[in-house]
């Protein structure tokens, strides 16, 4: 019976016996494979998101007019000179010889155009004790901080020669010379951090460096070829810096967990007996086939992002599906011929004091066993407890206050640039970022063009939007107007954005939409929020229902049980809730803010909850799938339910520590930068795993399934139909003798 011919059933299965059999031919296809992706895709060049592809509504139209206008509109600055004790007046002396100064030696630098006059633009505070100078960088705004730095020394020494005046610039150009200096190496020490984070875990956990080494080069193979990919498929759909980053997070996390996942399998079955050739087929027929199910359940997941219409959130999705696709199918197809081609020599580069961590074999994890005992005891406490307290860690999240993080709350005030914003927009409420209105016309001169936007002007200020001033810059040539209001309410976005409203429903309608054939969409920085953050709740309810229902047909289809696909679903959800409970907690009521550098936040940036779901529900399937296969498995070999239970989460409870391990480590490197946004995904995403791989795994699962006892398998008649996605493979028992299956698995009515 041993030596019997087997009807391998399974992508999973197939692929694995194909590339143990043709080993040197699988991996020449495979390093093929990312050869080529990268090299087209670096042939092709990757083409990023434009402003006019980033939002749908009003700020889209702004951005389209601009484009199709060909107007490059420069990167704008201004200098703040105010009287540091209150003593000086705009119209005294020192303070007229400090603003010409300014004007003369930003000027000198030849880095500047369009030097404006405070005094004759308006640009004074109405305390009378500051002023604005302003002008434009010449050149592509895209580099602009690249040429700042003379024109910040030229003011810098203005302000040596003053020092009875505050005399700091501020602006697009210098704001992103600031941040790429205090936090470009920061971001980008991170990324690299990861990998030797994730393979300093892998070496504890396996004992060997070999075996180490295997799953961190398959997933840097994976990201480059995904790289090369993304190039490809961004002349369809553009791509961004953040998809990079988030393809990245992604990429290392899935594509280390796939390989831990069937690299222990393997070794446990060498290590009950089983020739290296039959150990590769059951770690492909049952770890392969778990990667596939997850793998195809986080690609589902990450396709939501693609239903929010914003061009950031489908680049994010698009480059973290093509990662875990190429993830998954490195795991499946050039893992087993690698694993063949070490055989014994995948223990090499033993570390000594790790040796009995490796040989641990089948005997579990001695504390989960220890959990595990007292959870199947008592099951009814164990779920009453850990729903609960996870309902508890979630009950935060009913307040959540969303919002684009201000300049203050994404940086803090570690840096004098943020000083300088804060005391620009005290003086000049809404002068850093104002409103900008585009308008559009078939004769910009025409006297009815010019009657609306002086009347669009003089409205703003009396509707009480704006407290002025309002600067309004024609392009003749092109039949555009630029109509710059800074907004009442500065940074607080909320009194900025009721007076956005003013503007876009009470002063535009009554003024500029009075003429026929003019367009003025208002976009900006506060209009960019709002629009936003509006279009991305109308795509709430589409991602989370694609999202939860797709996901619940995959695990229906791979495990032919209703219950299972349920329970999945349901568990899923309160990690989710959890890790939005503890966000809420940290960063909008600031409990245990300091532990993490989150002070005074007070709000979670607008596009992490949609964010932290949909990557949160693909990776949490990892878990769910690798559990539940090896729970189901062992019921399929005859074990009672209870046993199958015991037997699934003790046997997978270290790979799925060490799984957990490696994300949370590499999450919170994320954690432990300076911007707030990513500081937040980054403790969400590590809070999230941590509580899945702990509560829900080790102890809210197992006590569901035993309550649940045979129901489990509850599979009703009139699903039957359904196509089967089991491809369950089962391995014989070291003797060679297969195991007779269990034909009573499924519950049916």
């Amino acid at each position: 019976m041993g030596n019997r011919k087997r009807r391998v059933r399974g992508v999973a299965a197939r692929a694995g016996g194909w590339s143990a059999r043709h080993r040197w031919a699988a991996v020449g296809i495979w390093v093929l494979f990312v050869v080529l992706a990268m090299g087209l895709g670096s042939a092709a060049g990757t083409v990023e998101v434009k402003d006019s592809e980033q939002l749908k509504g009003e700020t889209q139209t702004a951005a389209r007019i601009i484009e199709d206008a060909g107007i490059e509109e420069p990167a704008g600055e201004s200098v703040l000179i105010q009287s540091r004790d209150g003593s000086l007046k705009a119209t005294d002396g020192a303070f007229r010889a400090a603003v010409d100064a300014v004007g003369e030696a930003v000027g000198k630098t030849g880095e500047v155009t369009g030097i404006t006059d405070p005094y004759a633009t308006g640009t004074v505070s109405e305390d009378g004790r500051s002023v604005l100078v302003q002008f434009d960088m010449r050149g592509d705004s895209d580099t602009a901080g690249e040429r700042v730095q003379p024109v910040l020394d030229a003011v810098a020494e203005v302000q040596s020669a003053h020092e009875s005046l505050r005399i700091e610039e501020i602006g697009g150009a210098s704001m992103n010379k600031t941040f790429d200096d205090a936090f470009g190496d920061d971001f980008k020490q991170a990324e690299y951090s990861a990998v030797p984070v994730a393979l300093g875990i892998l070496l504890i956990a396996f004992g060997a460096l070999v075996a180490a080494l295997v799953p961190v080069l398959l997933a840097i193979t994976a990201i480059i070829a995904t790289m090369g990919l993304m190039g490809l498929v961004s002349h369809l759909m553009p791509m961004s810096d953040t998809a990079n980053s988030v393809m990245l997070l992604v990429g290392l996390a899935v594509g280390v967990d796939y390989c831990l996942f069937y690299l222990r399998r393997e070794r446990e079955e060498r290590q009950a007996g089983r020739d290296p050739r039959r150990a590769l087929e059951i770690a492909a027929a049952t770890s392969g086939r778990a990667i596939v199910v997850s793998g195809v359940t986080v690609c589902v997941a990450m396709a939501g992002m693609l239903f929010t219409g914003i061009a950031e959130f489908e680049a994010m999705g698009l480059a973290s599906l093509i990662v875990v696709a190429v993830a998954m199918v490195g795991s499946v197809t050039v893992l087993p011929a690698v694993l063949s081609l070490l055989g014994e020599r995948v223990e090499k580069g033993r570390v000594p004091f790790l040796r009995r961590r490796s040989t641990a074999g089948n005997s579990g994890s001695r504390f989960w066993s220890a959990v595990l005992k007292g959870v199947l005891a008592r099951p009814v406490v164990s779920v009453v407890v850990a729903v609960g307290a996870l309902l508890a860690i979630a009950a935060p999240a009913v307040g959540m206050k969303t919002q684009e993080l201000t300049l203050d709350q994404e940086f803090g005030d570690s840096l004098p640039i943020v000083q300088t914003y804060n005391r620009v927009n005290e003086a000049f409420p809404g002068g850093s970022e104002p409103a900008e209105v585009v308008v559009k016309a078939q004769d910009i001169n025409a006297p009815e063009v010019r009657a609306a936007l002086a009347e669009f002007r003089e409205r703003a200020v009396s509707s009480g939007a704006s407290r002025g001033p309002v600067e309004i810059k024609v392009h003749d040539e092109d039949n555009l107007a630029f109509v710059y209001v800074p907004l009442v309410g500065g940074s607080d976005l909320d009194e900025a954005g009721a007076s956005l409203d003013i503007l876009r429903d009470e002063v535009r309608p009554a003024t500029l939409g009075e003429v026929d054939g003019v367009e003025a969409p208002i976009t900006g920085q506060v209009a960019g929020s709002k629009d936003f953050s509006d279009q991305l709740l109308g795509s709430v309810v589409p991602v989370f229902v694609f999202v939860i229902v797709f996901a619940f047909v995959l695990m229906l289809l791979s495990f032919r049980s209703l219950t299972v696909a349920l329970t999945s679903i349901v568990l899923n959800l309160l990690s989710v809730g959890a890790a939005y409970g503890i966000l809420v907690a940290v960063f909008q009521h600031g409990w245990g803010a300091s532990l993490v550098g989150a002070e005074g936040v007070g709000a979670i940036v607008a596009w992490l909850p949609l964010f932290l779901f949909v990557i949160l529900f693909g990776l949490s399937m990892d878990y769910h799938v690798f559990v539940v296969s090896r729970i189901r498995e062992a019921r399929l070999r005859g074990r009672t339910t209870k046993d199958a239970i015991t037997h699934g989460v003790v046997t997978t409870a270290g790979v799925v520590t060490s799984a957990a391990v490696i994300m949370v480590a590499v999450f919170a490197i994320f954690g432990t930068l300076s911007m707030q946004s990513m500081k937040q995904m980054g403790v969400g995403l590590a809070a999230a795993v941590l509580i899945d791989a702990t509560v829900i795994r080790g102890v809210l699962l197992p006590a569901v399934m035993a309550l649940l006892g045979e129901r489990n398998w509850y599979f009703p008649k009139w699903l039957r139909g359904l196509p089967d996605l089991t491809h369950d493979e089962l391995p014989e028992e070291p003797g060679g003798e297969r195991p007779a299956r269990d034909e009573a698995r499924t519950v049916t009515v």
